[in-house]
């Protein structure tokens, strides 16, 4: 699988303002065994994404780990993004300590891509998690983040 991470930025970024209005960087967006893909996204350290103990917003910290998690999904299926949308079912998040500085967001597909689009190509709407890990330059994990996402085909 070859991956344009310039690309898969670009399009987050114009899809989604909202992250753009953040700063967040894309690191990397490349391919894993069997198919899967990664992507690591990072949040600069600002005092407007600061919250009343100094680290990172609980809110800018949740648009950092979907937005790795979204590059993940165009990264993963890109070639049918042309007749099926993806969209965020469920989100699950866990604060587990503060962080402070930059903070990385690291997301990876739960399931391979070639079984979500047999799914799709069988008629189905498949969902399929992306697990996106949080934490600070140094590795320490701060947060946990999940996002259930589903290929809904066009109509």
């Amino acid at each position: 699988m070859s991956i344009d991470s310039r690309q898969v930025a670009a399009g987050l970024l114009e899809a989604v303002p909202f992250a753009r209005t953040l700063g967040i960087e894309f690191v990397e967006v490349a391919p894993e065994a069997e198919g899967g893909v990664r992507a690591v996204v990072r949040l600069p350290d600002a005092p407007e994404h600061h919250n009343h103990v100094g680290g990172p917003h609980a809110g800018a910290m949740f648009t950092l780990g979907e937005t790795a998690s979204g590059a993940v999904v165009l990264a993963a299926f890109g070639p049918v993004l042309d007749r099926a949308v993806p969209l965020a079912v469920t989100a699950t998040i866990r604060y587990q300590k503060v962080a402070l500085g930059p903070v990385l967001a690291t997301a990876r597909l739960g399931r391979t891509p070639a079984e979500v689009i047999a799914e799709l190509d069988a008629g189905q709407r498949p969902e399929f998690p992306v697990e996106v890990e949080i934490g600070t330059e140094d590795g320490t994990v701060t947060s946990a983040l999940t996002v259930v996402w589903t290929l809904r085909p066009n109509r």
